[in-house]
């Protein structure tokens, strides 16, 4: 019910974020889904790709730091007005927290993906509310 995603801890120069797409490039590490956010200092690479495993050990073994989590993939109902936030209530009115979210659309339906504070509550959310999540094999 969980998908692996890769988070990736980049500094904030100029070709940083390019060793990581031509280490991932190099090794035939697909990417399927990717959201940066940075601060100041570094940025942090979140990822969905073809094989998680093999591209966390690539670049451990560049000395790039990188870290595996597992998040959540919903696929949205229908892509009416508000779908997200119908799917949001469900969740955070259970008791769980989104430590983040993003989102993209999937043959033509939105799709949001988010890391839970608590997986375990989430799952029960998810199965009990019928909601439409994605597996590793229908994105990669």
């Amino acid at each position: 019910m969980t998908i692996k995603q890769l988070s990736i801890f980049i500094e904030n120069k100029s070709g940083a974020l390019l060793r990581v797409l031509k280490l991932l490039r190099d090794n035939g590490i697909s990417i399927v889904i990717s959201n940066i956010s940075d601060t100041s200092e570094f940025g942090i690479y979140r990822l969905i790709c073809s094989d998680t495993d093999k591209a966390f050990r690539i670049l451990h073994d560049k000395g790039i730091n990188a870290t595996i989590t597992n998040v959540f993939a919903i696929r949205l109902a229908d892509n009416k007005v508000g779908a997200a936030a119908d799917v949001m209530t469900l969740i955070t009115e259970a008791g769980v927290g989104i430590k983040y979210m993003y989102s993209f659309l999937l043959d033509g339906k939105g799709v949001l993906v988010f890391r839970a504070d608590n997986d375990d509550k989430a799952k029960e959310v998810i199965l009990l509310n019928k909601l439409d999540f994605l597996g590793e094999k229908d994105l990669c």
